[in-house]
């Protein structure tokens, strides 16, 4: 069995938590409730590992990145990533780290990218189960109407990432 090495991150909008497996970063989630179980019982157990609290190298240089994220002196990452997911949710993350910091797309776009243009609700789902938060910047997404629809860690933290990023 695997370990995954999680350590907890205070950002300046909320609490994360950051998990890397054989030096990939698997994991940079909002610590919510409800959501938590979901998103641990799933990485778990597609990766075959357990949580343990440790501080990896990667999780190190995630944590110096998203520092200079919210000090505004960084607008992309250099982490090395781990999708733990189906092909099809893999894909969609694999789309959303094209998305440009400051831009906003709709899921109907992102559908549109990944050449599945009648499959938003599906895009949606994706982006909703996405256990890489920021990194993977799920919160660029947003309604056709332009609208902050659905975000894991909360409308709020979608709001403060797109204002940070000069988006809204």
């Amino acid at each position: 069995m695997k370990t995954i090495q999680i350590q907890y991150y205070q950002s300046p909008c909320g609490e994360l938590i950051l998990g890397s497996v054989e030096e990939k970063l698997c994991m940079c989630d909002w610590v919510a409730k409800g959501r938590r179980e979901v998103i641990d019982s799933r990485l778990q157990q597609r990766l075959c590992a357990t949580y343990e609290e440790s501080l990896s190298p990667v999780v190190a240089k995630t944590i110096s990145q998203l520092d200079e994220y919210f000090d505004g002196e960084r607008t992309t990452f250099d982490i090395p990533l781990l999708f733990a997911g189906t092909a099809f949710r893999q894909r969609v993350w694999e789309e959303l780290v094209r998305i440009p910091y400051g831009v906003t797309i709709s899921y109907a776009a992102l559908a549109q990218r990944i050449d599945h243009p009648t499959a938003v609700r599906a895009v949606a789902n994706a982006n909703g189960a996405n256990p890489i938060s920021i990194l993977v910047p799920c919160h660029r997404v947003i309604g056709s109407d332009h609208s902050l629809t659905g975000y894991g860690g909360g409308l709020d933290k979608k709001e403060f990432l797109l204002r940070l990023e000069r988006a809204l």
